[in-house]
């Protein structure tokens, strides 16, 4: 067998003499040996592949929303999703605005009203929640946390009139206790203990499939930690998991409302109610996808 230097193999290959002496180094050129401090390499040796060369991967729909997000592509799913999602989220906490104002404020960054009062709220929480599905876009693989979680209820609650409130905390945990749907949640001084206790069984679990992401987000509606906004940020948690675990992702609209409602409530006794129910529009998201022709 005829053996070649360093800079011969290095000439053959197209790389520095560095890199040569540095894949022998590390065992990767096959037949290749020291004789004091000069490798002799077998003539037939193939060129290592580089460690760091990226293996082509389908894209998943997270990469696409952030590609589209980062280029500001209108009209694909980033856009869809950005204004679906923000209108049918808000729209079932009581939003006035149409799904037509909802676009225009995502698409202009204006308002277009003519002989029609707005509510200031709407309109702020409104473009608050484009942002905050930005992060969830942005931090989607992230760990779940408490800190996460309040930077979302900052993000969709800043500059509303509830912000300007003493006994309001925006970002952090509610001071006054609150109900919803007729029934009691956890008091303001159980909220800190009843969230570190749900974050911690979570994310014991190191693969989540949908009936793990629903049971959080069950509890976490029932601990119902802010003052207000409760609904939506446990709405965008949902998405932001789907993503992560590669789950096709859902938005609740309001025909599915009263359906939602009632698997929030029967969760303990009948899973299938809100399975079923996200189930149902997951199967609408997956027709955006098709339209879209993104595999999933």
């Amino acid at each position: 067998m005829r053996y070649l230097s360093v800079t011969e193999i290095a000439k053959k290959w197209d790389v520095s003499e560095r890199s040569v002496r540095n894949y022998c180094a590390q065992g990767r050129v096959n037949g290749a040996f020291l004789t004091g401090k000069t490798w002799n390499i077998p003539e037939s040796a193939e060129k290592p592949e580089r460690t760091n060369k990226r293996k082509e991967e389908p894209l998943t729909l997270l990469d696409i929303l952030k590609e589209q997000k980062a280029s500001k592509y209108s009209g694909g799913i980033y856009h869809k999703t950005q204004i679906d999602l923000t209108y049918n989220s808000n729209h079932i906490e009581g939003s006035r605005l149409t799904h037509d104002q909802t676009r225009y404020i995502f698409e202009t960054n204006t308002i277009g009203v003519e002989k029609e009062v707005l509510n200031v709220d709407d309109v702020i929480e409104t473009a608050n929640h484009f942002r905050c599905i930005d992060v969830i876009i942005e931090k989607a693989k992230t760990a779940l946390t408490e800190k996460f979680i309040k930077e979302l209820h900052l993000i969709l609650k800043n500059g509303t009139s509830d912000s300007r409130k003493d006994w309001f905390a925006v970002g952090d945990y509610k001071k006054l206790p609150n109900e919803v749907g007729g029934m009691d949640t956890a008091s303001p001084e159980e909220v800190a203990d009843k969230m570190k206790a749900l974050l911690t069984k979570y994310n014991e679990k190191e693969a989540k499939n949908l009936e793990d992401i629903l049971d959080f987000h069950v509890q976490f509606e029932r601990i119902h930690p802010f003052q207000d906004g409760n609904g939506r940020v446990g709405r965008l948690i949902m998405f932001k998991e789907c993503l992560k675990y590669n789950i096709v992702p859902f938005i609740i609209e309001d025909n599915l409302k009263m359906f939602y409602y009632r698997g929030l409530k029967e969760w303990d006794n009948e899973k299938g109610y809100l399975t079923n129910t996200c189930l149902t529009a997951q199967d609408k998201y997956k027709a955006y996808l098709d339209y879209f022709r993104i595999s999933y």
